[in-house]
């Protein structure tokens, strides 16, 4: 049995933390996962930064609300559905990912968790599971699925490498040139076509 595992941001929808760089008028918020390989690393600096701004939850939601899938993505989404088992995989968070998954008609998302304070303040973050994405392709394994996955990041290079096929997706020059094993496309139509091509 095949599942596809997609990554969220950058693939499905447009980067959060960059979404709210642009709002906020904060440049260094437009750090990423595709800019950093240490997770946690970015993590705790994105909180301190938020922290001197006196910036939280609402502000952040308030950003995604207004946020829409990428061009083309719900479709590509429904279009895979119909054709294999697909779960996302993220290291975005329950309180980012609930609108959105709304807006592509309620995929599942394994993702991660926010600490929130009483002032609506982000003091911390909880993973789901440590290394999320590669620990949650290996449980898929023994529960007898093949994994196919998709991604743009570092943070997506473990599960897309582990799986019986992977590709990356609108990924950076960097990436493609460190990785030139992997097929990378720019399409969800090439992409679509490939993941089909590995059922």
């Amino acid at each position: 049995m095949n599942i596809v595992c997609l990554d969220l941001e950058g693939v499905l929808v447009p980067e959060i933390w960059i979404e709210f760089s642009k709002v906020s008028g904060i440049d260094e918020l437009k750090k990423t996962t595709r800019d950093e390989p240490d997770y946690d690393k970015l993590m705790k600096w994105r909180i301190e930064v938020l922290k001197e701004h006196d910036l939280g939850i609402n502000e952040i939601k308030d950003v995604i609300s207004k946020i829409e899938p990428l061009d083309g993505a719900k479709d590509f989404l429904d279009k895979l559905r119909d054709t294999v088992q697909t779960v996302i995989i993220s290291d975005t968070f329950e309180e980012f990912a609930s609108p959105l998954m709304k807006k592509l008609g309620m995929p599942t998302i394994f993702c991660n968790s926010l600490v929130v304070d009483d002032s609506g303040m982000i003091t911390d973050y909880k993973m789901r599971v440590q290394k999320s994405k590669i620990t949650t392709v290996k449980a898929l394994w023994d529960m007898g699925y093949d994994t196919i996955c998709s991604g743009d990041s570092y943070n997506d290079l473990e599960m897309i490498k582990a799986s019986k096929a992977g590709f990356l997706f609108r990924t950076t020059d960097k990436i493609k040139a460190d990785n030139p094993d992997l097929k990378a496309f720019e399409s969800y139509d090439d992409l679509f076509d490939a993941i089909k091509n590995s059922l």
